[in-house]
């Protein structure tokens, strides 16, 4: 009924991180795994909201503000600008 895609088990490294900026407290998870063309996948600890994620797509904190569904540009912005830093960066070829 059902066709497996893939079922893979590995050891991640994963790297919790709580920050706080003006007006907002922030606590990630963020999984490093060799899945998903190596990208982290970064989860929300307070929401449940997550997102596949490069810093070079970190660098667009619309997108940003979208996936963790912020209110405010300022807010996105830091956060763009926290994970762009954060995240380790891929080359357009390395995820295709």
């Amino acid at each position: 009924m059902f066709e497996r895609l893939y079922d893979e088990q590995e050891d991640v490294k994963v790297q919790f991180i709580g920050f706080t900026t003006e007006n907002a407290r922030y606590d990630f998870g963020i999984i490093y795994t060799n899945m998903f063309f190596g990208k982290p996948l970064v989860v929300c600890m307070q929401t449940g909201r997550s997102t596949l994620i490069c810093s070079e797509e970190a660098e667009n904190w619309e997108h940003v503000k979208k996936v963790f569904q912020i209110n405010c540009d300022k807010e996105a912005q830091d956060l763009a600008l926290f994970f762009a830093r954060k995240l380790p960066t891929m080359s357009f070829e390395s995820q295709y």
